[in-house]
């Protein structure tokens, strides 16, 4: 008797595809997506005003980490609709709770970075104004 053999394994990805399927999730994410758009337009404003008010490194970290945590939270919540598109075009309740958690999570995210921002910007101001 022979022994079992064992399932073939999958072919892994290669890194270059692992890359390009990322890149064309990003299209896809933000193709359509008014809201990402307005984050983005968001994001522009954050690193100019980072520019003119010569934030510090850590600051800049910050600044970028709350950036790229909103745009991330909002390509997980396009994915959502996404995915709730493909699984009926019907109304349901549970996925239109899906959908509302999707986008209070883009909220949090929101409206943490603009507490973040918010204090960076207004130290950086406070210094520039020489309040303190």
């Amino acid at each position: 008797m022979s022994p079992n053999p064992s399932p073939p394994t999958p072919d892994p990805r290669h890194w270059r595809r692992k890359f390009r399927d990322a890149f064309r999730g990003v299209k896809e994410g933000v193709h359509g997506q008014s809201s990402f758009f307005f984050h983005f337009f968001v994001a522009v404003l954050v690193f100019v005003a980072g520019m003119v008010l010569e934030v510090n490194l850590i600051e800049w970290c910050l600044l970028i980490m709350c950036i790229a945590g909103v745009l991330t939270v909002e390509m997980f919540n396009s994915a959502l609709e996404s995915m709730a598109k493909a699984i009926t075009g019907e109304s349901d309740p549970h996925l239109g709770d899906s959908l509302d958690i999707g986008s209070a999570a883009v909220l949090i995210a929101s409206i943490g970075a603009s507490i973040v921002g918010a204090i960076i910007f207004a130290n950086r101001l406070a210094i520039l104004l020489e309040w303190w």
